[in-house]
């Protein structure tokens, strides 16, 4: 159903993938995984036709339909969310839409009027042969936490994780052949997930996900591609089942590798010691050639690396971390927390649940002073310094500057070689740390943001 030939793409001199040719079947879900900036969502956009590759071609079965999950949450502000999640199937979209439009001017009297309306149901017909849009979009949006009286509000009244929702909702309502999803649990609450889940697995065409949550491709996917040294390996089975293949690759390929360079040690051993003797140079001429044939660097083992992340605090802390006291916020008297009452020690380490809208980001920023309390207080201990991860971490790393710079921008007494520091042990070598900041991959910001 979904094809690649020969795909390639490279910026400048670098290649995030080469010759690239996979056939992806009808009733298989593909969990797309790799390193931070392999290339994941530039294939995945090549595959959309959104983004063109630098040679190959994609190949779609005739006729199939193609749905990718939206990125920008903030392209609908103008729409409810009934007709966001509508505009999942344009051509149903812009069909209703012209159809409501005429019917509401009234000329039924111009015979081009009412043959447009004829054209207008036929495409109705075809997208929607049972006429029950309208009740597909109220249970999506019911499923996702959004009940009937929210359904006509605008897109621009929801928060950034209700705003993803919405997309989640709209590529879901095309019911696509081929769906492709770029992190479709980012933003969502583990209900939601769960749902989610439910649905992929009930997905009969092509589906391919990107993902770093290892427990979500577990549970959907049912096989692996790993996106590695510029080449996709196509694994049956799920992310473990992928672990466990994958590490026996790797141990085989380094058993491999240790015994092509003891082989090559021994070689250059003969061919040093005996290249000028008469007697012995015909061997040391044959070694040669198997040692001119023997290309270690072809033996390769994974690409991937781990980062080194240390919070090292400036000084010893105190038992006494963070104390919340009776505070309180609203929105447009919608109260998100009240009297919320809280303690927090040394050496404790929370996590903070809740499903969509219940005040967690609120929560953090009001803690980090972004925003202001309606009411009660908070006190951090006096050996406490902090900081913060956001939750639009890929929207603040931005601008047409280099990493360094852009950290630099944020501690203007930091050092650039400390700085380079940083960024190394986030695994930005010496020539990414030279790439412009709007250059990165979603995954190469968020370490971006860890380095600050």
């Amino acid at each position: 159903m979904l094809s690649t030939v020969n795909l390639t793409q490279r910026y400048g001199k670098r290649v995030l993938f080469d010759k690239i040719s996979i056939t992806l079947d009808q009733g298989k879900r593909y969990g797309l995984i790799g390193a931070n900036g392999a290339g994941k969502s530039t294939f995945m956009k090549i595959l959309s036709g959104e983004l063109e590759s630098t040679d190959g071609e994609v190949q779609i079965q005739p006729g199939a339909k193609l749905g990718m999950l939206g990125q920008n949450q903030y392209a609908f502000e103008d729409f409810t969310l009934k007709d966001a999640v509508l505009y999942g199937n344009k051509k149903l979209y812009d069909a209703q839409k012209e159809k409501e439009k005429l019917y509401m001017e009234g000329d039924f009297e111009d015979d081009t009027v009412n043959n447009r309306l004829a054209e207008l149901e036929m495409i109705c017909a075809d997208e929607d042969p049972t006429y029950e849009s309208e009740v597909k979009i109220e249970k999506l949006l019911e499923a996702l936490g959004f009940p009937a009286v929210k359904h006509d509000d605008l897109m621009s009244s929801l928060t950034g994780g209700d705003k993803f929702k919405i997309l989640l909702a709209q590529v879901l309502f095309l019911k696509p052949d081929i769906l492709l999803l770029d992190e479709p649990t980012n933003n969502l609450d583990i209900e939601t997930i769960g749902w989610l889940e439910n649905e992929l697995k009930r997905h009969e065409g092509v589906m391919v996900v990107i993902s770093h949550d290892r427990h979500f491709l577990n549970g959907v996917v049912t096989h692996i591609l790993d996106l590695d040294f510029s080449k996709i390996r196509s694994f049956t089975g799920n992310y473990d089942d992928w672990y466990i293949a994958a590490n026996l690759v790797a141990k085989q390929a380094e058993t491999d590798r240790n015994k092509a360079l003891k082989e090559k040690d021994e070689l250059e051993k003969f061919i040093t010691r005996f290249s000028a003797n008469a007697s012995k140079a015909k061997q040391a001429t044959s070694r040669q050639k198997k040692l001119d044939k023997l290309d270690v660097a072809d033996i390769k083992l994974s690409s991937r690396r781990d980062p080194s992340i240390m919070f090292r605090p400036h000084r010893d802390i105190g038992n006494e971390v963070l104390e919340i006291i009776e505070l309180n916020k609203s929105y447009n008297e919608i109260s998100v927390f009240e009297d919320l009452s809280l303690k927090i020690e040394k050496n404790d380490k929370i996590a903070l649940v809740g499903t969509n809208g219940v005040g967690k980001t609120t929560l953090l920023e009001i803690l980090m002073e972004k925003i202001v309390a309606d009411g009660g207080s908070f006190k951090w201990g006096q050996t406490i310094t902090s900081s913060y991860f956001p939750q639009n971490a890929t929207d603040l790393v931005a601008g047409d500057i280099k990493l360094y710079d852009w950290l630099q921008g944020h501690d203007p007494k930091w050092h650039i070689d400390e700085l380079r520091k940083v960024l190394g042990r986030m695994l930005f070598s010496g020539e990414d740390q030279e790439k412009m900041v709007s250059a990165c991959s979603g995954g190469e910001k968020h370490r971006v943001m860890l380095s600050k």
